[in-house]
């Protein structure tokens, strides 16, 4: 799948460490996809009593919970970000904002290679995104008066319209579908590197950033690959809970998740930014 976290080869390293996962009886992940098997393709077992295993209901409520540490984080870096008080035209931006950039970076690493730490480093990721996501939200505000409003309001939905999809069954997770949508994030992803190895060259390639028909598009384009991602998260908390993930895997999908929201995010703000120009 194409969310570095939520990875069907991340699904089998954490199988293989915490070997015996069974879905408990009658467990309920989300509805669609294929009947319940263990990660091997094998029947599906009932786990001793007493074991706690993952859910997809309790993914999303700890996908909540780090949401609000967003909020929290968001809240402090937006204080950071104020008018020059010599020119209102103008945006004094810290330049420590980076650190908590970085940081979050390191956090997502940490995730993504120690799944079993993610009940502790992701709500701490999630602080830390919140706070460069805060400072880099106000400066597009200062700018554009509404559009993390509409940012926000435009992701909040994208992750209720596709999960509602995907738990009706609308859209399928076929193998077909996971191929075309990491074939297109992995194009986004060298649009993305490309852009940036060729400017340090002297390159001009700031025509997908400018507010024109082309720029516009491949904004267009770029947050439907976003919201696409999020259909590969869903199924990778659905194989994991029937699976009998332990219950660490909660936190970790929650985490996964959030970095697709995040993504998907600053694409609408780009896009709106855009739009406005």
């Amino acid at each position: 799948m194409a969310n570095p976290a939520l990875t069907e080869k991340k699904f089998q390293e954490v199988r293989d460490e915490d070997p015996g996962w069974a879905a408990p009886a009658g467990s309920v992940g989300l509805v669609a996809g294929p009947a319940p098997t263990t990660a091997a393709g094998g029947d599906v077992a009932i786990p001793a009593p007493g074991t706690k295993v993952m859910t997809a209901n309790g993914t999303f409520a700890k996908t909540f919970f780090l949401f609000l540490f967003v909020l929290a984080g968001g809240a402090f870096g937006w204080q950071q970000v104020t008018p020059s008080p010599a020119n209102s035209q103008q945006i004094d931006f810290p330049g420590w904002i980076l650190l908590p950039m970085l940081l979050a970076f390191g956090c997502a690493m940490v995730c993504i290679f120690k799944p079993k730490l993610s009940p502790f480093v992701g709500p701490l990721y999630a602080v830390l995104e919140g706070v460069a996501l805060g400072a880099i939200s106000k400066a597009f505000e200062l700018q554009w008066s509404g559009i993390v409003l509409q940012a926000v309001l435009a992701t909040v939905a994208t992750f209720f319209v596709t999960l509602a999809l995907y738990v009706f069954g609308v859209v399928k997770v076929t193998r077909k579908f996971q191929a075309v949508v990491i074939g297109a994030t992995f194009g986004v992803l060298f649009l993305y590197l490309g852009t940036m190895i060729l400017s340090l060259f002297g390159a001009d390639l700031t025509f997908w950033n400018d507010p024109s028909p082309l720029g516009i598009a491949i904004s267009v384009v770029i947050c439907a690959v976003a919201a696409l991602n999020l259909f590969l998260d869903y199924e990778f908390i659905r194989q994991a809970s029937t699976a009998g993930a332990p219950k660490y895997m909660e936190w970790y999908g929650a985490f996964g998740i959030m970095v697709t929201l995040v993504w998907l995010y600053l694409e609408f703000l780009r896009l709106l930014s855009l739009l406005r120009q």
